[in-house]
């Protein structure tokens, strides 16, 4: 009976070593579990708001090229009273009421300011593409959950149907016992092995359906959805490079993360320029227009004019050595980011070479446990016979159900880790996207909203409408 239903679960649950053919992404699959994922997991959605307020630091670095403008008005009620000393005569007193008030507009263009607008600008891109490498390693790193939740409650739930066909089994071979020792052909002592084979068997059922249960949470926490009927999955070695030297090649160039780090290294240079610039002149033009009606601070004054264009060049001598520790500062932070960038190499070749050798192991493990399980049936069937000519006890078939069991368990296991591990490998070397894996989902494209908002010179609306 076990054999019977073990054969049945594995046929159907643990298929994960055979490509499946899949016509459409439904949540029942792998490939569909990914699609909602990539929609709806609030973490990775979060990474992109990241993206889209960070694309609003080129549209702020760029206001520097653009003129300031502004109109002020000043007005209100003024009481004056002034008393003036004429030569050879008593002083004059003049006092009085009014209401002053003046309008008028500046605008302001800056000229050049020691390059710092367009370093600016320069360096709010690098930070733009930094943010969508590091969108990219969200990505990756969501749609690898995803793959792990998937296959955890798909072993997962093979083991809890072999754990049900287990005690199913052992309460047959309990049954069977007694009736046995009815007939004096076993002991007590049988009948108790059997009682405590089923107890354990009991127990290890309940652990299994705990454990389902925190993989079913799992899942609905990452993919967003609750689990249907999991169809089987298969691996993605057909992605991957053929050797580990290309694979750590590509890690090192493709890998998002290394990306991230070299976009670091490009912002942290740019800054040191900016900071820089603060040491070179700085040139404005300033158009100045007012008209006033009835003079501040004045009795005498009606009404007034003026218009000005004036150039302003500033020539930084000392400020205090505070522009001075800011370069100094930069130039720190770009010494980090640098070997921050070779720490990111290094970590992915590592996790490149790791992963090569999880995927190696995954593969010799199936063939190990499938040959343990085949192995198992046989001497199960081998002391199911035995036992009954007397050659073999009670003990000795339940130690067998148990061993074929436990068999059966870890080629379930084997054949998870076998995708999971196909996956990750993937991942470290940077190929584990949508786009690569024909993911039947619309991809975001980070670009559409940086090209709304680049030059846009104002408004509050953002390209969505809020």
């Amino acid at each position: 009976m076990l054999r019977r239903v073990g054969r049945t679960v594995l046929a159907v649950a643990l298929a994960s070593a055979a490509p499946i053919a899949v016509a459409t992404a439904r949540a029942d699959t792998l490939d569909g579990a990914l699609v909602e994922a990539y929609k709806t997991n609030p973490a990775l959605n979060s990474q992109r708001a990241s993206v889209r307020s960070i694309d609003e630091n080129v549209s702020q670095a760029l206001a520097g090229y653009r003129p300031r403008a502004a109109v002020t008005a000043t007005g209100g009620e003024q009481s004056i009273s002034t008393t003036t000393k004429v030569p050879g005569a008593n002083s004059v007193t003049q006092s009085g009421f009014n209401s002053p008030f003046q309008v008028g507009a500046t605008i302001t263009q800056n000229l050049f300011d020691g390059f710092q607008t367009a370093n600016r600008t320069r360096q709010a891109e690098s930070q733009v593409l930094a943010a969508r490498a590091t969108l990219a390693v969200t990505e990756q790193n969501v749609l690898l959950n995803a793959v792990t939740a998937y296959m955890n409650l798909l072993r997962d739930a093979a083991i809890l149907e072999l754990q049900k066909s287990n005690v199913e089994v052992l309460q047959e071979q309990l049954r069977q016992t007694r009736d046995r020792f009815n007939v004096g052909e076993v002991t007590r002592t049988d009948v108790a092995q059997a009682e405590s084979r089923l107890a354990a068997g009991r127990s290890q059922l309940l652990a299994a359906e705990a454990t389902y249960k925190s993989s079913v949470a799992t899942y609905r926490q990452v993919i967003g959805s609750q689990p249907g009927r999991l169809a089987p999955a298969s691996p993605v070695d057909r992605f991957i490079p053929s050797t580990l030297a290309k694979a750590v090649s590509v890690g090192i160039t493709s890998n998002p993360a290394v990306s991230t780090a070299e976009f670091g290294v490009d912002a942290a240079q740019l800054l040191v320029k900016v900071n820089e610039g603060a040491l070179l002149p700085n040139l404005a033009v300033q158009g100045n227009v007012q008209q006033s009606f009835l003079g501040i601070g004045t009795l005498n004054q009606l009404q007034s004019f003026n218009a000005s264009v004036l150039g302003t060049l500033t020539i930084p001598i000392y400020q205090g050595g505070a522009e001075y520790s800011l370069i100094r500062q930069a130039k720190e932070t770009l010494g980090q980011r640098r070997l921050d960038l070779a720490t990111t190499r290094d970590q992915v070749r590592q996790n490149v070479v790791q992963s090569w050798g999880l995927l190696d192991a995954a593969k010799a493990n199936i063939e190990a446990t499938q040959a343990q399980v085949q192995a198992a049936e046989i001497a199960l069937n081998g002391v199911r016979e035995e036992a009954r000519v007397g050659q073999r006890t009670t003990l000795d078939v339940l130690n067998a159900q148990q061993e074929l069991v436990n068999a059966r368990v870890a080629l379930v296991t084997a054949q998870r880790d076998r995708v999971v591990a196909s996956y990750t490998l993937l991942a470290a070397v940077g190929r584990l996207d949508p786009t690569v894996l024909h993911l039947a989902v619309q991809v975001y494209q980070p670009q559409v909203h940086y090209m709304q908002v680049r030059d846009a010179w104002a408004g509050t609306r953002n390209p969505d409408g809020r």
